[in-house]
């Protein structure tokens, strides 16, 4: 009895409330036949307006921040698979543009007899790319993919479309070993352009090969070109080997001697033309594995 009265009140409170919930119905019944319940309404809206606003404000503000990060997740989604793309784009651009380099080679290398009318090419010419090359700083010799199988033979005149590079050394199967004009047991007879005169370069340890036995009497001037001579049948008349860079001249020496810087940038050297068809006729001590101490 006493939990019941604790919870609902003591009689004379229910009959308060209930006093007070009836004069509150007649209240607005009241209101409502005079039409006055519209502006109580009002009131009342006018109070609880500014809390509806704050809720309905902040509502915007999370629905608005909620697709704010939806839209940033599929921004960040949407750029990340732009980059993959630019990615895959720029690396694709560098490969065409190294396969468009090398195409410009290829195409400097087979037109190489064509645009030098004076260099004594008949045909049977094979590309052959760079490999390998000397383990020292001196670049004596290179190796490239080319060997046996593709008629390549021990002597063959080796050269870029810049000029003369050397001639093959040593042949296996699938590759072979070009010996370059600056090894020192490279010897390319030689002529000189402007002046006619003619001698043997001969590579340096080093250093830029030297145009030696080139007789005296006539002045050899610096900047002077060096071709292939043709003589002794080692190699094609008129390919270019380098240019003049000093001249060392003593008036009680038979001959004369000039420093050749070649020109052929054996740094940069990627792909090269073996002239397969030309047969050397002359015999050089260090080819064909006979070395220089042994030859007669």
């Amino acid at each position: 009895m006493r939990d019941n009265q604790r919870r609902f009140g003591s009689p004379t409170d229910l009959g308060i409330r209930l006093i007070i919930l009836v004069l509150v119905a007649l209240l607005l019944m009241a209101l409502q036949q005079t039409g006055r319940l519209g502006t109580l309404e009002g009131a009342v809206s006018l109070v609880l307006s500014p809390g509806q606003q704050g809720l309905s404000s902040l509502t915007d503000r999370v629905v608005q921040a909620v697709g704010t990060l939806s839209n940033f997740q599929n921004m960040q989604e949407r750029n990340t698979e732009l980059e993959n793309i630019n990615r895959s784009l720029l690396a694709e651009n560098l490969r065409l543009q190294e396969i468009e380099r090398e195409n410009q080679r290829l195409r400097e290398l087979l037109s190489f007899s064509e645009t030098r009318p004076g260099i004594e090419l008949r045909g049977g010419q094979i590309i052959a790319r760079v490999i390998g090359r000397d383990s020292n700083n001196f670049l004596n010799f290179v190796m490239v993919d080319l060997g046996s199988r593709q008629g390549i033979e021990v002597g063959m005149p080796v050269m870029n479309n810049e000029g003369l590079v050397g001639r093959v050394s040593e042949v296996t199967n699938t590759s072979s070993k070009i010996l370059l004009i600056t090894d020192p047991l490279s010897t390319v007879n030689a002529i000189l352009q402007s002046s006619r005169l003619t001698g043997v370069v001969n590579g340096v340890v080093g250093d830029n090969p030297v145009m030696g036995f080139i007789p005296q009497g006539t002045l050899v001037g610096v900047g002077e070109v060096v071709l292939s001579s043709g003589m002794g049948g080692n190699f094609p008349k008129g390919i270019p080997i380098g240019q003049v860079i000093e001249v060392r001249q003593r008036d009680f020496e038979v001959f004369q001697e000039a420093v050749v810087r070649p020109i052929v940038d054996f740094g940069r050297l990627e792909v090269v033309l073996i002239v397969t068809n030309f047969d050397p006729l002359e015999f050089v001590p260090g080819l064909d594995g006979i070395p220089v101490e042994q030859a007669p």
